[in-house]
């Protein structure tokens, strides 16, 4: 059998070709599908770091906190988490830059857990203050309550001490006269010249006792004051009045008489009713009525 050397270094040759070829072949294969799975890894490390930023970032917009301090440093972090967002959304993926996102987001996740621990305290503090207030005002506005109450009691038994210690009269007597000695009682209109008004000032161990001005005024069946006609004016009231009497008063029954004559110029006493009153100040104390015939 002869053997043509030439011939069999060519398929030597074309032997080792087809050999590295196919090698090259494989390794271009298994690089490129190491690079695919490389960068499939590094895209979903690269949307794990998105929805990492974009969860804190949530957290952050419904985080609320009154501290201004404490605010300033949740806008800053915010800012840093949201600029940084933005940026691995456009970076192309690759080992260092993903490390280097990682790293800084680790130092943020950090950050962030500190602050906002600081921030439930904070809140938490606040709604135990404003639990408190709530609970101080309850309280505030239960007591103004029980002030008003015990208020408009003191004023109800000031008022009934009030009353309690005002003087009255009682016992009124009227008597009508021909003229002015008292001599001859009458009980007709045109025989009377005058008229005697009689009373008792009550005993009262309540009220004020001492010098008392004690104002005595009768109207006539005209409604006209007869008598002296005097005027003294109480604030904004005016009492004209027939005859006054100052009297002691010691909180015991006090009898008083006074004489009431009609003016010269006055018409004489007609027939009809007369209304008389009694008054200390501007408070009535009694009062009474005659019929003259």
């Amino acid at each position: 059998m002869l053997i043509h050397p030439q011939l069999f270094n060519y398929k030597i040759i074309i032997g080792s070709l087809i050999f590295g070829i196919t090698a090259i072949s494989v390794l271009g294969f298994s690089t490129y599908q190491s690079i695919k799975a490389e960068q499939q890894f590094l895209k979903q490390e690269n949307k794990l770091v998105e929805n990492e930023l974009s969860k804190m970032i949530q957290i952050y917009d419904k985080t609320k906190v009154a501290n201004q301090m404490l605010s300033e440093q949740l806008d800053s972090i915010k800012t840093s988490a949201q600029m940084a967002l933005d940026k691995i959304r456009i970076m192309e993926n690759d080992v260092e830059s993903l490390a280097s996102f990682r790293s800084n987001l680790i130092t943020e996740k950090s950050r962030s857990t500190s602050l906002l621990k600081a921030i439930d305290s904070i809140n938490l503090r606040n709604g135990q203050l404003e639990n408190e207030k709530f609970m101080a005002y309850t309280v505030l506005d239960d007591q103004k309550k029980v002030n008003a109450a015990l208020l408009k009691t003191n004023e109800s038994l000031n008022k009934s001490i009030e009353k309690a210690a005002m003087m009255t009269v009682n016992s009124f007597h009227t008597k009508f006269y021909k003229s002015g000695t008292h001599d001859n009682e009458t009980t007709k209109a045109s025989q009377t010249k005058c008229m005697d008004v009689c009373f008792t000032l009550a005993k009262n161990e309540w009220a004020k006792n001492g010098m008392k001005e004690i104002y005595i005024q009768v109207l006539n069946p005209l409604n006209n004051v007869i008598g002296k006609k005097n005027a003294v004016r109480f604030d904004k009231s005016l009492l004209i009045y027939s005859d006054k009497q100052l009297v002691d008063y010691n909180n015991e029954d006090l009898n008083i008489c006074a004489t009431i004559e009609p003016e010269k110029n006055e018409k004489p006493f007609t027939k009809g009713t007369y209304y008389i009153s009694v008054f200390h100040n501007d408070h009535k104390l009694g009062s009474t009525q005659i019929v003259l015939n």
